[in-house]
């Protein structure tokens, strides 16, 4: 009993200590949870941001995704882009921008195609002088925090916040394409005047209508180009591993003791080496046998995943296949209409760019204008991606001016139409061609030829048979 009372009283040791477990638990990973202010298309903060690194990862390492990325750029940019307008000054102060220090749009324009592509978002940073000379800062897309748009058009964006190192916040303001006043309801301009960081232009690509952030053009081809990567160092490992070979030797009759010692005494045989030995020992080289099929097949298959989900051909990326010339072309041509789309997009943002600088040179000495005049509306131009057959288009030209002229000639077609057919073949050949207009000017030109042939032609030589009357009535009356 009394044992008893002194266990129950005893006082209590001390419990082991419970080793702490635990883990990270992302915003994102409830269903229930979404930041106010996105949608449920766009991704969390947290997931943009691990979207563009994993993107940055991918076109760095694995050279299939770096080619979806670096093809459009050389069929985009090509030789070059450049701006042009038709006022003088205008197309002065677009020189300076385009070639300014910091700038640099010779240089920086192909870097900011790929980020645009690689991250899905751009936003650049513009800075105006009291000249009015505008030059370009940038913004990791990473650091971008939330996209502010106008609360009465979820589809316009209007600000962009910012968060630095060290955790402080920015909020720029998205330039528009005119005047706030005249684009924007009060409560964002409301909005706008809380907008302090400064100006910035932000451009984004595979968003929608009422989604607020961009995506990555690889982003569906991450893990696809990761275990393409994945497969090919395996088959190099693999094939390593069929080119190693042991040697085999075998003791007839010999004791552990005998083999023991022989094993400390044997070596591999050098290359154009002799052995001599009796019937007692027995030497043969033994390959690994894998067995393994082979993986020609499945790497086509995985990378044609990549490549058609991109809508590049097969024979781009070193791969023949069962592709002849005439195949060749017609598989070309979506993938030249998908580059086209990316240029032209491009094309409205260095034009919109180039509106800002006009813009602001106007402002800043006092002739600003939410419209431009007619002769300051620059036009960014880009090279054709596709060397065009001359050839072929010049030969198919020949024809159609020959066929349009005898239908005019025999009345079945107007020359405007003719003209117009004409200008369609034209345009295969990189020259546009107006057809109203380019008839005017035809048939003034042709006017002017006409009118300049009668004066230059000289006066008819008269003849006896052909003698002018007012001579003879002269020669008469004399």
């Amino acid at each position: 009993m009394i044992g008893w009372l002194k266990g129950l009283f005893k006082e209590a040791s001390p419990a082991a200590p419970v080793a702490p477990s635990g883990r990270f638990v992302e915003a994102s990973a409830d269903p229930g949870w979404r930041p106010l202010t996105t949608t449920d298309r766009d991704l969390t903060p947290t997931d943009q941001r691990r979207m563009q690194e994993l993107a940055y990862h991918a076109w760095e390492q694995h050279l299939l995704a770096n080619r979806l990325v670096e093809l459009p750029i050389a069929f985009i940019l090509g030789d070059g882009a450049k701006v042009t307008v038709d006022n003088e000054d205008a197309q002065t102060w677009l020189d300076e921008w385009w070639n300014d220090p910091i700038n640099r749009l010779d240089l920086n324009l192909e870097k900011r195609v790929r980020e645009l592509s690689l991250y899905g978002e751009q936003v650049i940073i513009v800075f105006a002088g009291t000249s009015g000379h505008v030059r370009h800062g940038a913004v990791d897309p990473s650091k971008i925090n939330e996209v502010i748009v106008d609360p009465d058009n979820c589809a316009l964006p209007i600000g962009i916040k910012i968060t630095d190192g060290e955790g402080s916040e920015r909020i720029y303001r998205i330039l528009l394409d005119g005047d706030d006043k005249d684009l924007l309801m009060p409560a964002a301009l409301a909005l706008r005047d809380k907008m302090t960081a400064g100006d910035c232009h932000f451009w984004r690509v595979n968003d929608l209508l009422t989604g607020r952030r961009g995506r990555s053009d690889i982003l569906s081809a991450i893990d696809i180009a990761d275990a393409y990567s994945q497969l090919i160092f395996g088959e190099v490992e693999r094939a390593a591993a069929l080119r190693t070979a042991i040697w085999d030797v075998t003791l007839t009759g010999a004791t552990p003791a005998e083999v023991e010692a022989r094993a400390n005494s044997i070596a591999p045989p050098a290359p154009m080496s002799v052995r001599v030995h009796n019937e007692g020992e027995k030497w043969e080289s033994i390959s690994p046998k894998l067995e393994a099929a082979d993986a020609s097949e499945t790497l086509r298959v995985i990378r044609n995943e990549v490549l058609g989900g991109s809508t590049i051909p097969e024979h781009w990326y070193g791969g023949g296949g069962d592709v002849n010339r005439a195949t060749a072309a017609e598989m070309d041509e979506p993938t030249y209409k998908i580059f086209r789309r990316r240029q032209l997009l491009w094309q409205a943002i260095i034009e919109a760019e180039a509106r800002h600088v006009i813009r602001s040179r106007l402002t800043a000495t006092g002739r600003g204008a939410a419209k431009l005049p007619e002769d300051m509306r620059p036009k960014a131009e880009f090279p054709p991606m596709q060397s065009v057959d001359v050839s072929r288009y010049a030969q198919a030209l020949a024809q159609v001016v020959a066929a349009v002229a005898s239908a005019v000639e025999r009345g079945l077609m107007t020359e405007e139409t003719a003209l117009a057919l004409i200008a369609g073949i034209a345009a295969k050949l990189g020259v546009e061609i107006d057809a109203t207009d380019e008839l005017k000017a035809a048939r003034k030109a042709k006017d002017d030829r006409d009118q300049s042939d009668v004066f230059r032609q000289p006066p008819a030589a008269v003849t006896s048979d052909d003698e002018d009357p007012a001579l003879v009535v002269a020669r008469q009356d004399g």
